[in-house]
């Protein structure tokens, strides 16, 4: 498929690098030290949510402040080693030019920032969870990407491998696409799918970007 954008907006975790193994590892430990059984845990969906709604699900309200910072410490200490590129992120991004694209991210952004450096990803703008009142699947974080680039919503593509964000893109009003990385393709709800970011080319044309999907 061959279409055209004025911008294109990334999820990080899952789309352009993995850091699964690395999450799984850190929230098992904070579950165990925060007393929550593994049953519990094991029915909160962590993928491409923002921490404090995970966090809201197993613990009280005045719980959630140093819960939130002890996951993220916990994370940021496990990024080196536990962080890795995925199939045609650096080939793609490197085609785009720097005002088209932004990373938008159920992290914070101290985490973000730190698995993309981890990798070698120079991104020119983020959205993350300290940005946003309403994380995915709410259209807020791509919204509010689109308006710091200075485009329309409905001239953005969303790359995403989680249901909870390709809802937040098709909210948004963008056009969306999925990547098998994390979900299979019958989980995922999108205008295009692919394995992942090697099936996808992009180049610089006036006034945004034409896309190329082999999926």
């Amino acid at each position: 498929m061959r279409f055209q954008a004025e911008a294109l907006l990334f999820d990080n975790d899952g789309t352009l690098i993995s850091s699964m193994e690395s999450v799984h590892r850190c929230w098992r430990r904070w579950a165990e030290e925060h007393g929550i059984s593994a049953a519990d845990f094991e029915r909160v969906e962590l993928h491409g949510r923002p921490a404090v709604e995970i966090i809201a699900e197993l613990l009280p309200e005045e719980r959630i402040p140093a819960a939130l910072e002890r996951i993220e410490q916990l994370e940021v200490e496990d990024v080196p080693g536990g962080v890795v590129l995925l199939p045609g992120t650096k080939e793609l991004l490197s085609a785009l030019p720097r005002d088209r694209w932004a990373v938008v991210t159920s992290a914070t952004r101290p985490l973000a920032e730190a698995r993309l450096r981890e990798v070698g990803v120079d991104f020119p703008a983020m959205v993350a969870a300290d940005d946003i009142t309403r994380g995915k699947p709410d259209p807020e974080p791509f919204l509010l990407a689109a308006e710091r680039l200075g485009v329309d919503p409905a001239r953005c593509v969303v790359f995403e491998d989680a249901p909870a964000g390709l809802a937040a893109g098709r909210a948004a009003g963008m056009r969306t696409v999925a990547l098998t990385t994390t979900h299979t393709a019958a989980e995922l709800a999108a205008d295009v799918v692919v394995p992942d970011l090697s099936a996808v080319s992009a180049q610089a044309i006036d006034g945004g970007v034409e896309i190329v999907t082999a999926g």
